[in-house]
This record gives structure tokens, sequence and C-alpha cells, in this order.
């Protein structure tokens, strides 16, 4: 064990050695080994702070919610111009099924519409991200309320002007200024301010609340009706706990097919969109991408071996004569192999810990610069070094039996 020790101690040392004394060629053979440990580690590590991000953005919410909505969230067997034919869902049907369909816990019913501009007095918000719903929203989706309230069932259903703003709403129309009260403008409409949602941060796809409002969808539709182009329909239903969620959707497939007079042979007309179903498609994307950045990343792999395996054979031949003398002395074969197998990996874990390095500085950087926090996780780390002596490993082997069956006359005389 202490031969190992020591043998591991002089491979360190002619490492350094070789990095002091032949620095230019010692870092260019490094440096495929750098790059190629930075691509993979810089993938993997914003591929799960991505992953990270989405299912923190998901914690809070039920994953058998349930969105019942014209369009697919996922691939589908269906083709384009069939689902472009679908109907939106209605506001009538959201009703009939808030009445016939047991197993509901929360149902709402969502338009989707483009962003718009908001104002108070002579301050304008611009680019704010419009949520209509029916009151139950807030026990569907993690809405937090800081200061007021939402606005309760009567206020839904009968469309008034009232609006829960998010915090950067507030922040830009109001400062420190008690906004609850203050009549904003919205639509050409005035809008009564309730409620004050508690500050959340970015989300993974841009859909913070902090730059959203929410008002009773009813005012909406009586405003532009149940058929206008830039409004999308949706009814978001949050099953009772403990429910099979197959029967469930059966259940509501079933009712909703029989309320749009459907015949048993035609398709359905709709989509059920659960929130399980889209964290398991992200997760499919997440190998995908992680498989792409892999075989991207083995090239440089690839040739960061071969300036390994470089270096090494360069490192052979100008210590000729040492490695002659030390099996004169007796060094016995496997000495001279295990010496030159620990340097390649010394040197190469060297150039992969510079790209770790330059992985967790970048990751800092774009961590105080956006909104977003990019992990470089321990699991990562040891992926990455353990990588790195991989190709060492790889690398090195052939260089190091070349050195282990030099014949000792042949070699001191070589190195004369």
């Amino acid at each position: 064990m202490l031969l190992y020790l020591r043998l591991l101690k002089e491979s360190l040392a002619f490492a350094l050695n070789a990095l002091r004394n032949n620095k230019l060629r010692t870092l260019l053979s490094l440096l495929g080994v750098t790059v190629g440990i930075f691509s993979i580690i810089a993938v993997l590590a914003a591929v799960d702070s991505m992953d990270k991000k989405i299912k923190e953005d998901l914690s809070d919410m039920d994953l058998n919610t349930i969105y019942l909505i014209r369009f697919s969230f996922g691939p589908s067997d269906v083709p384009r111009w069939k689902r472009e034919q679908f109907p939106d869902v209605t506001y009538e049907e959201y009703e009939y099924l808030r009445r016939s369909v047991n197993g509901i816990d929360k149902i709402s019913f969502n338009l989707f519409t483009r962003n718009e501009n908001i104002k108070y007095e002579d301050k304008t918000v611009n680019s704010i991200r419009i949520k209509p719903s029916t009151d139950e929203f807030i026990d569907i989706e993690p809405i937090k309320v800081e200061q007021g309230r939402f606005f309760n069932e009567s206020e839904s259903n009968s469309g008034v002007p009232v609006i829960v703003i998010g915090s950067e709403v507030a922040s830009g129309l109001f400062g420190d200024t008690d906004p609850l009260g203050k009549k904003i403008r919205l639509y050409g409409q005035k809008f009564t301010v309730i409620g004050v949602l508690k500050k959340e941060g970015q989300g993974m796809f841009g859909d913070s609340n902090d730059i959203a409002v929410f008002f009773p969808v009813n005012f909406l539709r009586r405003m532009y009706g149940d058929n206008s182009d830039m409004l999308t329909p949706a009814i978001i239903m949050k099953p009772v706990k403990g429910i099979d969620i197959d029967e469930f959707k059966a259940m509501v497939t079933q009712k909703l097919r029989t309320f749009r007079g459907l015949r048993p042979d035609e398709m359905n007309n709709f989509f059920l969109n659960i929130l399980s179903g889209f964290t398991d498609f992200i997760d499919s994307i997440v190998g995908q991408l992680n498989f792409v950045g892999w075989i991207i990343s083995l090239f440089s792999l690839l040739v960061g071996g071969f300036g390994i395996a470089n270096i090494m054979f360069v490192s052979v031949k100008e210590r000729t004569n040492l490695i002659g003398i030390q099996k004169a002395l007796g060094a016995k074969r496997r000495f001279i192999l295990f010496q030159f197998l620990f340097e390649a990996i010394i040197l190469s874990i060297i150039g992969g810990i510079v790209g770790m390095l330059l992985v967790w500085l970048c990751a800092v950087i774009l961590s105080s610069v956006l909104d977003f926090e990019f992990v470089l996780s321990t699991q990562n780390i040891l992926l990455g070094t353990g990588l790195a002596g991989l190709i060492g490993l790889v690398s090195g082997i052939l260089p190091a039996i070349s050195a282990s069956k030099l014949d000792p006359v042949e070699a001191i005389r070589t190195g004369m």
C-alpha cells in the first residue's frame, strides 16, 4: 500500500513538473479534456437546473389537476388539421361539469388571452399577463395573496370589475403606496384593486404571477362574448384526493361527449391534459437534452483523450533513460506502468477540474444576472471527476504499457 502511495506521489510530481516545464504543450493537450468536461457538465447542470425549477414551480400544485381544452399539452396522435377544427370549451360546459361530475374538488373556468398594458393615473406598466378566471382558481393554482383578498363567488358570477394584481404590477403602479381600493384602468375600464399577490420570482416558462393580474372571467365574457379569436377558454379541474384518476378522466370524457352529442364512432374533440402527464413529457425532454449533450460532448472528450495520449507518449520518450535506470535497479513492469498511468489520470483530472471550475463560474455569473438559479450538483461534480479520470485511464494505458515493456539496456542506451 505504501508503495502505491509513494507511486501516486511521484506521479503527481511528474505531472506537475510536466505542467511547469512544458506549459504550452500541456495546456493544449489538456484543453480537449477541459472543453469536453465543461460541455458535458454545463449541459447536465443546465438541464438539471431547468428540471429542478419546473418541479419547484409545480410542487404546490396537485399533479392530478386536469386542463380541459381543445389543445394538447404534449404530442398527440390526432392530426394537426383535425385538432384545429376542435371547438373551444364553453362556460355552459363548465357549469354542466360542475353540477354533474362526482369527484371534483375544485373547478375553474379560465380564459387565456394576450398581454395588455395597465394604468394608474400617469403611470403605466406594459405587457401584463391577463388571467381572467372564476373564483375557485385560487384553490387550484398556488396563488398566495399578501394584501387584501381574492374575488369571491358572487363577484365572479356577476363579473364585477375587481382585480388582484401581482407584486411587480403593484410596485410599478403604486410604489410604496397602499394599492388596495385604488382604481386602475384596463381595457378602457376602471377596476378596483382588492388584493396584491406575494412575490414569487420568475417562473420556468416566464409565467410569473408577479407580472399578472386576476379578475372575474365573466367581466371579459360580457365584454367580448364567447367567440372572440383573442380568447382561448379552458376548464381546470382538481379531483378530490385519493380518487382513481383514470376513472375520473373517463367520467369527465363521457359527460362531455354526451353534452356535445358525439356519436360512439366519433373521436373526442377535446383534450384532457393532466399535469402528471405534462411532467412525464418534461422528463422525456430532459432525457433527450441530456442524450444530445452527451453525444456532442463526447467528441470533445475524444479530442481530449488524444491530447492526453500524445503528451504521455512524449513523456515516455523524454524519460526513456530514467525508465531504463529504474528497471536496471529492479523496478518491476507494473511499477513503471502504474507510474505513467497515474500521471495520465492526474493530468486528465486537472483538466476536468478546470472544466468544472469554468462551469461553476458560469453558473454563478448567470444566476446573478438572470432570475434563475443554475445549480452545479455534487452528483455532477463527481461525474465530471470520474469522467476525467476515465479519460486519463483510457488515454494513458497504451503509453504506460509501452513504457513498462522497454528493455532496460536499450532504454539506457537510447537515452544517452
